[in-house]
């Protein structure tokens, strides 16, 4: 089966993500982080950069929550940014020519912007919690619920208002543990790259953006099937 197309369309929501080859670390210490960050502050000022809304760093992988602008292209945009810190890493760990670092091309799926969205930022912003390496996700300091606190954070000022209202008592939202139903649907978005929405919205982002496997079950469909087409 052929990669599915990545189509930019402005004003859209993105989930981002990508990790290192063999689930490796790619963060070691505070100089890997702060690192990264600087080759994202750096991306994001570029012309064909997307909006930051959200984002979580760790140690073997990282999200990104972004809204595309008019002049977005996320293929080049994520292209820059990857083979930038990739040659950075390289040279800072003395590994040049070793292979590459990242697992593949960066996993992407756009999200609607309501609850779906919400939901998206939550589950991304409480990465460092659910996996128990802080006890409330902002004290995590490389991510966003952090940076939004902090103005020395490089990416304090390369977040940018989000598309829907952010619930008064987001920290507490974020902190409480997702119902499972929405944990899944987002996880499912992750791995397939299906758009996530309401059943609707969802049909028609996948038709818009040539996305229609990625709604369609895993594996040979039945034998029965096959001899009815």
């Amino acid at each position: 089966m052929g990669r599915a197309p990545r189509i930019t369309v402005p004003g859209l929501v993105y989930h981002l993500l990508n990790r290192r080859v063999m689930r490796l670390a790619i963060f070691e210490d505070d100089a890997d982080y702060q690192a990264f960050e600087r080759v994202l502050a750096e991306g994001l000022d570029r012309t064909d950069a997307p909006r930051l809304l959200a984002y979580c760093l760790m140690p073997n992988h990282w999200h990104l929550v972004v809204q595309a602008s008019r002049r977005t292209n996320l293929s080049t945009w994520m292209q820059w940014t990857a083979v930038t810190h990739t040659h950075r890493w390289h040279a800072h760990t003395h590994t040049t020519g070793e292979g590459p670092l990242y697992q593949g091309r960066f996993k992407s799926f756009p999200g609607q912007a309501d609850r779906h969205f919400l939901n998206v930022c939550r589950y991304v912003e409480a990465n460092a919690r659910r996996a128990n390496l802080v006890r409330r996700a902002e004290s995590w300091r490389w991510g966003s619920m952090w940076s939004r606190r902090n103005r020395k954070s490089p990416l304090n000022g390369h977040l940018h208002a989000w598309p829907v209202d952010r619930p008064r008592n987001w920290s507490a939202h974020v902190n409480r543990r997702m119902n499972d139903p929405e944990l899944q649907a987002v996880r499912h978005s992750v791995v397939r790259g299906t758009p996530l929405g309401a059943d609707r919205w969802k049909r028609r982002m996948a038709l818009d953006l040539g996305l229609n496997t990625t709604l369609r079950p895993r594996g040979r469909p039945p034998k029965d099937s096959i001899k009815s087409s």
